[in-house]
Formats: structure tokens, sequence, C-alpha cells
């Protein structure tokens, strides 16, 4: 029996955008099941719960289409990321890039990653063009101040966030296409 690749795309997602969603469709691709680690960070201080952030992932990812053949679970996790990597049986960590400002930071991450245990790799994507640009704390900043975000999350999880921001419009929401 051939060994599956086991791929964990860790993060907030709070909320999960477009550019998350790219990532984990583009990350199908390289591994045969691919865990979504949403993590439980008290320090970031999320708008969203974590059952909130878990249902929105699960959501959103359950109306993907075409997976590669790839299994998806999202579970939650508060402990190292490799401790974590581990614990799913991870070989990859997948990290989304979009700026030089986020390469800074993620390669002190691998440095890190791999001094704690060398036998995880992390694969970077970069992110698509279009999506480039999109961060989950702007797009909350946009649908606060009762901005059209649809362009950078479903629908679904637009209402979500103007639901959290009371007295943003309905044609707010249903700005910008899905």
């Amino acid at each position: 029996m051939t060994q599956k690749r086991v791929g964990l795309y860790p993060g907030t997602f709070d909320p999960i955008t477009k550019g998350h969603i790219d990532i984990i469709h583009r990350a199908t691709r390289l591994v045969d099941r691919m865990v979504i680690g949403v993590a439980i960070n008290r320090d970031k201080a999320p708008l969203f719960g974590l059952d909130d952030r878990m249902e929105m992932v699960r959501t959103e990812v359950g109306l993907m289409e075409d997976l590669h053949g790839c299994t998806i679970d999202v579970l939650p996790f508060e402990s190292l990321l490799v401790h974590f990597a581990e614990e799913v049986d991870a070989g990859i960590i997948i990290r989304g890039l979009r700026a030089v400002s986020d390469f800074e930071y993620e390669f002190q991450m691998v440095g890190m990653n791999d001094r704690l245990n060398p036998e995880i790799e992390t694969v970077f994507l970069m992110a698509s063009d279009r999506y480039q640009f999109i961060a989950s704390k702007l797009v909350k900043e946009i649908a606060r101040l009762g901005g059209p975000v649809t362009e950078f999350v479903s629908a679904r999880v637009a209402e979500r966030l103007y639901e959290r921001f009371e007295g943003s419009t309905q044609s707010s929401i249903s700005a910008g296409a899905d």
C-alpha cells in the first residue's frame, strides 16, 4: 500500500477568504489528504470564535469542486505547529505567500520548524495574482465600515461579517460577485 501524502494548511481563518480557498484548492494537487488546521490564537483576538471559523471553513471547503482525489479534514489546534503536524501525520506544511513581507516571516518560521522536526517540509504556494492583496484583517475593516467584500470572500462569509458588524446594509452584502 502506498503511503499517503498528508499536508497541513494552518491559519486563523478569521474569516476564510477567496485567497485561502485558492491555496487550498491548489494544494489538493500536492497531497492525498489535507488537514486545514484552524488555530486557536488568543493573542490575535479573532473576530469570530473557533466554532464559527471552523464552520465557515467546513462550509467553504464542502462547496469546492474537483479536489483531485484529496480528502480534507478541518481540525482545531492550539499547540506548536510542528507538534500538530506530527499529531495528524503531516509530512508537508503548506503556506500561502502574498508578498515579500510574508516571505520574511515565513522564512523564519521554516527555520524554527526545521529545528523542531527536520522531517516535515514546508511548501510555499504563491497567491494567485487576483488574490495577492487579500488579507483577512483588511476584509474585516471593509466590512466593519459597510463596504462590499464579496470580491474577497464568499457571499456566505460576507453575510457573517455584516451580521457581526450590525448595521451594515443588505446592499453592501449583494455588491460584488461570489
